[in-house]
């Protein structure tokens, strides 16, 4: 038994270990939320792990991002986390891409990946819905987070299904983003029903004024990596569930 995971094996038994480290997982977006998918995903043992995103580490994560220390102000995330990974479990095979998926890329870049899940901790709505409608199309079980900003209350998080949420309007939006694109609504997602607390006023983004403003949503150390704690151990239970006999 392997020092690393004398632990896990106690849950899962050395057959659960050895599945798991045949499995590919995809996880997109490495905010607060994303960054503890990965964390739980690499520490339970995947063996294979492909991380995305197309952002740099800033001060500003500092509250609640696992992939922000000092050290990696400037660093594009994917690759401190992807470094962070590897201290975690130098055994595992990781492709850390910088880079954004979207409508022209995403079919290819699912395709080529053969993974076994998709976590989605994607910010942005309309890349939300391609990830989550193009997985479903090829058929890879995915599941999402949804907004974990504005809320405090760690007794609200749940699990469900992106029909069943509410008092969440990222999830409004990604409903009828999903609708029109042909996808089901009726796929697990991570969310919290506590009413989230206003933002501040909208305000441009960065120094470009061709950016539209958006609002600036509150956020706490805990909420988005308990959201990403919560998000990875609902998919490795799936995926053990799943297991031959």
């Amino acid at each position: 038994m392997s020092q690393t995971q004398e632990r896990t094996e106690i849950l899962i038994g050395k057959q659960g270990l050895n599945y798991l480290q045949g499995l590919n997982v995809l996880v997109v977006g490495l905010g607060g939320v994303g960054g503890a998918a990965v964390e739980a995903v690499a520490r339970a043992g995947i063996g294979r792990l492909t991380i995305v995103d197309h952002d740099s580490v800033g001060l500003s994560n500092m509250n609640r991002q696992l992939v922000c220390t000092h050290s990696a102000i400037g660093q594009d995330k994917a690759t401190a986390m992807g470094a962070r990974v590897l201290d975690i479990n130098p055994d595992i095979q990781l492709n850390a891409h910088v880079g954004f998926l979207n409508y022209e890329n995403m079919e290819s870049f699912l395709k080529a990946g053969d993974f076994d899940y998709v976590i989605d901790c994607i910010d942005s709505v309309a890349c939300k819905t391609v990830l989550v409608a193009t997985s479903q199309a090829l058929n890879i079980p995915v599941a999402s987070s949804l907004g974990a900003g504005g809320r405090l209350d760690v007794t609200k998080a749940e699990i469900t299904t992106l029909d069943k949420t509410y008092n969440c309007g990222l999830a409004v939006n990604l409903r009828r983003k999903l609708r029109r694109a042909g996808a089901s609504l009726d796929y697990p997602v991570v969310f919290s029903g506590e009413f989230p607390i206003k933002p501040l006023p909208q305000a441009p983004v960065g120094n470009d004024p061709n950016h539209l403003p958006r609002a600036v949503n509150g956020t706490i150390s805990y909420m988005p990596n308990l959201f990403g704690f919560m998000l990875a151990g609902f998919v490795i239970k799936q995926l053990l569930d799943k297991q031959p006999v």
